[in-house]
C-alpha cells in the first residue's frame, strides 16, 4: 500500500473517532477534534502567504546574491544575515525548511542554512516580542544572545561533518 493511501486511511479513522466521540460526548476526543480545528486553521491561513513569498524568493532571489551572502566564503556576516533572514521568517519550521531548499540550490553554504533552519526555531520576531511581554525583555536577550554561540558552532562542526563525509542532499526526482 502507498504511503498516501495509508495517510487518508489514517485521516478517515480519525474523523471516524472524531465523530464517535461528538455521538457519545466523550470529552477528551472533542477536545482533539477542536484542537485539530485550531490548528487547520491556522495552516489554511499562515502557509499560502508563506509558500507565495518562498516562491518569490525562489524566483526574485539571484543565485549571486545568495552566494554573496550566505555562500562559499569566509564572510562571518553570513550568520548574521542567515539569523537576520531567520528572524523574519513567519510559520516557523514549516516555512524554513522550503526555504532553505531555496537558498541550497541557489549556492548557500551547509553552515549558513543549518544556521537559517536553527535560528527559524529560536529567533522569530514575534515569539521574541511575546516571550519578553511574559518572561521580561533582559530575559529573552539573555536567551538570544547565549544561543547564537552555540546555533553557529553546531552549524559550523556540521558543515564540516558533512564535507568529511562527502555528504550531499538527496535530488527529488518527480513521480511522473
Amino acid at each position: 500500500m502507498k504511503k498516501i493511501d495509508r495517510n487518508y486511511i489514517y485521516f478517515g479513522v480519525f474523523l471516524m473517532l472524531a465523530f464517535v466521540s461528538f455521538l457519545s460526548e466523550f470529552d477528551l476526543g472533542i477536545r482533539v477534534w477542536n484542537n485539530f480545528l485550531v490548528f487547520a486553521k491556522d495552516m489554511v491561513l499562515i502557509l499560502p502567504p508563506a509558500f507565495v513569498l518562498i516562491g518569490l524568493f525562489d524566483v526574485w532571489a539571484k543565485r549571486e546574491s545568495v552566494e554573496k551572502h550566505f555562500g562559499d566564503n569566509n564572510n562571518p556576516l553570513r550568520f548574521l544575515w542567515s539569523v537576520l533572514l531567520a528572524s523574519t521568517t513567519v510559520g516557523g519550521t514549516f516555512v524554513a525548511f522550503p526555504l532553505a531548499n531555496s537558498m541550497y540550490h541557489k549556492g548557500a553554504k551547509y553552515s549558513s542554512i543549518i544556521t537559517y533552519i536553527t535560528a527559524a526555531s529560536l529567533f522569530m520576531i514575534p515569539m521574541s516580542i511575546m516571550e519578553a511581554s511574559m518572561l521580561g525583555i533582559k530575559f529573552t536577550i539573555i536567551r538570544l544572545i547565549g544561543s547564537l554561540p552555540f546555533i553557529i558552532a553546531g552549524a559550523i562542526l556540521l558543515e564540516k561533518y558533512f564535507e568529511k563525509s562527502g555528504y550531499q542532499l538527496p535530488v527529488v526526482l518527480d513521480d511522473k
